[in-house]
């Protein structure tokens, strides 16, 4: 079984060094990178310090490693970010009966919904969480408390998700919204197509936005491609910028509809997330936004896992590769660019710096068994995870197959076991 928990890397020290060993730096050996080179990648700081060839790194006499990991037999990638989240509802599915949103119970399940991301490779996760009506700003606190007691393993940042925001019965929530932000939620966002006004409700999160320079996420899966033209137009020029998701009624919508709002979007900068794992609405609205035609719009695409084990997808797993898999299997995207949707877009979504196995880069990096990316999409069940330098999850998984006549007919090894990329 895959066993995956946040851990310090495993590791032996280096040999053949001239100098005492940084405690702070750590030497992967022998990774194969996606354009088919192997190398060693010496990470120091949080950064990346070097990349050179296999063996190179590891004999150099001017600078020791405090730890080296070995990546022979893995392939090594920029981590992938989780940019849609929901911190407060995730595995909250096996309870039954109504979500609970006492502070403890939200803050556990928090918590590990983001180890179980970070053991998939998410190094950054964004977690969508409701605000005002029975939650008040409780779910916010907890996840807030998820999010300390996370440093040092992953970035986790919040959204604050208000139900309603205009009319009489809108004014609660929008204090709500501006207490939230003066809380800690970097984010502000919410759900226009549940406001009886959506113009009104964008109008006002635009402006909590604007007041405290915050980002904004929204939700929606309108099929009514006017309210989304008039969302891209009021969202354009606004920074650091928009994030839509999951858009999955724009898959809906006729092909000449959906590629003139797919231009408007593109024009205002806006970013949609998707979820290919299966939204996080109702089931009849479960859908994929049309992510190729978007991206050839010229919209940045990112993906997201969405609903984690709650009603809204009780088998959610929240793995990003599973993401990238689904957009090239069931969207014909290539393996690069469905990867890119998981981890340099989505890095981008969270205002992320961006990484490349390069010299200088930050230093967020994930080891898959495998030796080419569609491959590791697959069967990527083995994982070493590296936030800021530093290993702090790994996965491993063990193929047995039995003594028997049926293994031994099919020309199966005999007791035979393997590592599982």
């Amino acid at each position: 079984m895959p066993d995956s928990q946040p851990q310090p890397p495993h590791s032996s020290s280096s040999s053949g060094s001239s100098g005492p060993a940084d405690p702070a730096a750590l030497l992967l050996c022998g990774a194969r990178l996606t354009d088919g080179r192997t190398v060693d990648v010496r990470l120091g700081g949080g950064r990346i310090e070097a990349v050179g060839t296999a063996g190179s790194l590891a004999a150099e006499g001017t600078r020791a490693c405090g730890a080296r990991v070995d990546l022979g037999g893995y392939l090594l990638l920029p981590a992938p970010a989780e940019p849609h989240a929901h911190g407060d509802t995730a595995l909250s599915a096996e309870a039954g009966g109504p979500v609970s949103y006492d502070t403890q119970d939200v803050q556990r399940r928090a918590t590990e919904a983001a180890l179980l991301q970070l053991g998939h490779g998410a190094t950054a996760l964004r977690a969508h969480v409701r605000v005002g009506d029975v939650q008040g700003l409780g779910a916010l606190t907890a996840v807030l408390q998820a999010r300390r007691s996370l440093r040092g393993l992953t970035e986790l940042t919040t959204v604050a998700m208000p139900r309603l925001l205009t009319g009489v019965a809108g004014a609660d929530g929008l204090a709500m919204l501006r207490d939230a932000v003066k809380m800690g939620a970097s984010v502000v966002g919410g759900c226009p197509d549940l406001d009886p006004d959506p113009t009104g409700y964008v109008e006002a999160v635009l402006e909590v936005a604007s007041e405290h320079g915050c980002p904004v996420d929204l939700h929606t899966d309108a099929t009514d491609p006017a309210r989304l033209a008039r969302l891209a137009a009021m969202a354009g020029g606004l920074r650091p910028g928009v994030t839509l998701g999951p858009c999955g009624g724009l898959g809906r919508l006729p092909a000449q509809v959906a590629s003139r709002t797919a231009d408007q979007l593109a024009a205002a900068g806006v970013t949609v997330v998707c979820l290919p794992q299966g939204g996080c609405g109702s089931v009849e609205r479960r859908g994929t936004a049309p992510v190729r035609l978007l991206r050839a719009a010229g919209v940045r695409v990112a993906a997201g896992s969405g609903a984690l084990r709650d009603v809204s997808n009780p088998v959610g797993r929240g793995d990003p590769l599973e993401a990238a898999y689904l957009l090239s299997s069931r969207h014909g995207l290539r393996p690069e660019d469905a990867y890119d949707a998981v981890s340099a877009s989505a890095r981008a979504v969270l205002g992320l710096p961006e990484v490349r196995v390069e010299a200088g880069f930050p230093a967020e990096l994930l080891a898959v068994r495998g030796d080419r990316l569609a491959g590791a999409l697959s069967l990527a069940y083995s994982r070493i995870v590296v936030h800021r330098g530093r290993v702090v999850a790994r996965t491993s998984a063990v193929r047995e197959y039995c003594n028997s006549a049926v293994a031994a007919e099919l020309g199966l090894p005999r007791q035979g076991r393997g590592e599982l990329s």
